[in-house]
Protein backbone atom coordinates (compact mmCIF):
# COMPACT_ATOMS: atom_id res chain seq x y z
CA UNK A 1 0.00 0.00 0.00
CA UNK A 2 3.40 2.26 0.74
CA UNK A 3 4.18 2.09 -2.81
CA UNK A 4 0.85 2.66 -4.28
CA UNK A 5 1.19 6.08 -1.88
CA UNK A 6 4.29 7.20 -2.70
CA UNK A 7 3.27 6.52 -6.71
CA UNK A 8 -0.50 8.22 -6.70
CA UNK A 9 1.46 10.90 -4.69
CA UNK A 10 4.42 11.41 -7.58
CA UNK A 11 1.67 11.15 -10.05
CA UNK A 12 -0.66 14.04 -8.25
CA UNK A 13 1.92 16.26 -8.17
CA UNK A 14 2.64 15.82 -11.46
CA UNK A 15 -0.80 16.43 -12.14
CA UNK A 16 -1.05 19.02 -10.35
CA UNK A 17 2.04 21.11 -11.23
CA UNK A 18 0.85 20.60 -14.78
CA UNK A 19 -3.06 21.82 -14.13
CA UNK A 20 -1.26 24.60 -12.63
CA UNK A 21 0.86 25.38 -15.15
CA UNK A 22 -2.21 25.12 -17.89
CA UNK A 23 -4.16 27.55 -15.57
CA UNK A 24 -1.81 30.17 -15.07
CA UNK A 25 -1.08 29.90 -18.90
CA UNK A 26 -5.12 30.27 -20.17
CA UNK A 27 -6.35 32.71 -17.06
CA UNK A 28 -3.37 34.29 -16.15
CA UNK A 29 -3.12 32.54 -12.28
CA UNK A 30 -3.84 29.99 -10.51
CA UNK A 31 -4.49 29.44 -6.89
CA UNK A 32 -3.16 26.31 -4.32
CA UNK A 33 -6.57 24.49 -4.27
CA UNK A 34 -6.42 24.37 -8.53
CA UNK A 35 -3.47 22.60 -7.65
CA UNK A 36 -4.39 20.17 -5.32
CA UNK A 37 -7.49 19.29 -7.24
CA UNK A 38 -5.35 19.14 -10.73
CA UNK A 39 -3.55 16.24 -8.87
CA UNK A 40 -6.57 14.55 -7.70
CA UNK A 41 -8.20 14.77 -11.10
CA UNK A 42 -4.84 13.20 -13.23
CA UNK A 43 -4.74 10.43 -10.60
CA UNK A 44 -8.61 9.99 -11.03
CA UNK A 45 -8.56 9.82 -14.72
CA UNK A 46 -4.95 7.76 -14.67
CA UNK A 47 -6.82 5.01 -12.44
CA UNK A 48 -9.53 4.51 -15.56
CA UNK A 49 -6.82 2.84 -17.85
CA UNK A 50 -5.09 1.09 -14.29
CA UNK A 51 -8.23 -0.50 -12.88
CA UNK A 52 -10.79 -1.42 -15.03
CA UNK A 53 -11.76 -4.88 -15.49
CA UNK A 54 -11.82 -4.24 -19.30
CA UNK A 55 -9.91 -2.45 -21.63
CA UNK A 56 -12.21 0.53 -22.19
CA UNK A 57 -12.30 2.30 -25.51
CA UNK A 58 -9.75 5.49 -25.32
CA UNK A 59 -13.13 7.30 -26.37
CA UNK A 60 -15.02 5.79 -23.39
CA UNK A 61 -12.21 6.64 -21.14
CA UNK A 62 -12.26 10.26 -21.89
CA UNK A 63 -15.70 10.49 -21.68
CA UNK A 64 -15.08 8.88 -17.64
CA UNK A 65 -12.67 10.97 -17.66
CA UNK A 66 -14.94 14.66 -18.46
CA UNK A 67 -17.24 12.95 -15.97
CA UNK A 68 -14.78 12.41 -13.22
CA UNK A 69 -13.16 15.74 -13.96
CA UNK A 70 -16.72 17.63 -13.33
CA UNK A 71 -17.72 15.64 -10.04
CA UNK A 72 -14.52 16.87 -8.74
CA UNK A 73 -15.27 20.10 -9.83
CA UNK A 74 -18.62 20.36 -8.80
CA UNK A 75 -17.40 19.16 -5.09
CA UNK A 76 -14.50 21.11 -4.85
CA UNK A 77 -16.51 24.74 -5.48
CA UNK A 78 -19.26 23.92 -3.52
CA UNK A 79 -16.33 23.62 -1.16
CA UNK A 80 -14.24 26.51 -1.81
CA UNK A 81 -16.51 28.80 -3.53
CA UNK A 82 -19.69 28.31 -1.93
CA UNK A 83 -19.19 27.15 1.86
CA UNK A 84 -15.74 28.50 2.58
CA UNK A 85 -16.34 31.75 -0.01
CA UNK A 86 -12.88 31.70 -1.68
CA UNK A 87 -14.55 32.71 -4.81
CA UNK A 88 -11.89 30.86 -7.17
CA UNK A 89 -14.14 30.56 -9.67
CA UNK A 90 -17.74 31.20 -10.83
CA UNK A 91 -19.35 29.72 -14.18
CA UNK A 92 -22.93 31.76 -13.42
CA UNK A 93 -22.36 33.77 -16.58
CA UNK A 94 -22.29 30.35 -18.45
CA UNK A 95 -24.82 28.46 -20.06
CA UNK A 96 -26.38 25.17 -18.17
CA UNK A 97 -24.31 26.16 -15.28
CA UNK A 98 -24.95 24.31 -12.00
CA UNK A 99 -25.02 26.34 -9.07
CA UNK A 100 -22.28 28.64 -10.80
CA UNK A 101 -19.47 25.69 -10.26
CA UNK A 102 -19.70 23.60 -13.02
CA UNK A 103 -21.00 23.73 -16.98
CA UNK A 104 -21.18 22.10 -20.08
CA UNK A 105 -18.72 24.06 -21.93
CA UNK A 106 -16.27 22.81 -19.29
CA UNK A 107 -17.45 19.15 -19.24
CA UNK A 108 -16.53 19.51 -23.16
CA UNK A 109 -12.96 20.84 -22.09
CA UNK A 110 -12.55 18.40 -19.57
CA UNK A 111 -13.34 15.55 -21.86
CA UNK A 112 -10.56 16.62 -24.14
CA UNK A 113 -7.83 17.43 -21.40
CA UNK A 114 -8.82 13.68 -19.97
CA UNK A 115 -7.25 12.31 -22.95
CA UNK A 116 -4.12 13.96 -22.64
CA UNK A 117 -4.15 13.12 -18.93
CA UNK A 118 -4.57 9.35 -20.04
CA UNK A 119 -1.52 9.35 -21.92
CA UNK A 120 0.55 11.31 -20.03
CA UNK A 121 -0.16 8.84 -16.71
CA UNK A 122 0.94 6.06 -19.00
CA UNK A 123 3.85 7.85 -19.94
CA UNK A 124 4.70 8.73 -17.05
CA UNK A 125 3.84 5.32 -15.12
CA UNK A 126 6.52 3.48 -17.74
CA UNK A 127 9.19 6.58 -17.57
CA UNK A 128 9.40 6.83 -13.47
CA UNK A 129 7.79 3.78 -12.00
CA UNK A 130 8.55 1.25 -15.40
CA UNK A 131 5.56 0.00 -15.70
CA UNK A 132 4.07 -1.70 -18.69
CA UNK A 133 2.72 1.18 -20.94
CA UNK A 134 -0.99 0.78 -22.19
CA UNK A 135 -2.37 0.19 -25.38
CA UNK A 136 -5.02 2.00 -27.04
CA UNK A 137 -8.26 1.06 -28.40
CA UNK A 138 -10.77 3.30 -30.52
CA UNK A 139 -13.85 0.89 -30.18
Amino acid sequence: MADKFFKWTILALAGGLIYGLIETLGRGYTHWTMIILGGICFVSVGLINETACCNFPFPAQMLMGGIIITVLEFITGCIVNIFLKMNIWDYSGEWGNLLGQICPKYFMFWIFISAAAIVLDDLLRKWIFGEEKRGYKLL
